[in-house]
């Protein structure tokens, strides 16, 4: 039987909502809050946040894809952010995110791999340090290609239960 879309309630969702005492104008704040604990900003989300704020879900789910923090389905245990902006660009940057893509057979924003969610940024205030990168909110300053298959290798190497 299939489920009324007004009949999903996401609860976490929900109470997040409440810690901002359900203000319309905290809806950045409840999303990243939904963000920490559930990993993602799932369907059932937007529309209690919408229901719980007075917004549309159109508002909710405008804001969840406008900004880039915000994952619409769950993603790996690590995020890597590589900055792809200008400055960055000028200093080797493609060819640290070719070489990332190469070793994870994964496109940045695509979810191809199952533990690290690679995503591309336009800029994460680190310019002076370029090739600049984020790997789970760790800044990472002149990256090149052999260093980001190194910290790539150290994931891996986690993730097999060796440390």
């Amino acid at each position: 039987m299939p489920m009324l879309i007004d009949t999903i309630d996401d609860l976490d969702a929900r109470a997040a909502c409440a810690r901002h005492s359900n203000r319309p104008d905290t809806l950045i704040e409840v999303l990243h809050q939904v963000q920490a604990e559930a990993g993602h900003v799932s369907d059932a989300a937007i529309a209690t946040i919408a229901d719980a704020l007075n917004l549309s879900r159109a508002e909710v789910l405008g804001v969840v894809s406008f900004y880039h923090d915000f994952q619409r389905q769950p993603g790996g245990a690590h995020t890597l952010k590589l900055c792809r902006a200008e400055a960055c660009q000028a200093v080797g940057a493609d060819a640290v995110a070719a070489a990332i893509e190469t070793q994870l057979q994964a496109r940045a924003g695509n979810h191809d791999h199952p533990d690290i969610d690679l995503r591309s940024v336009y800029c994460l205030g680190n310019c002076a340090l370029g090739p600049a990168a984020m790997l789970d909110e760790r800044p990472i300053g002149r990256l090149t290609p052999e260093r980001a298959l190194a910290i790539l290798a150290g994931l891996e190497t986690h993730a097999g239960g060796s440390e």
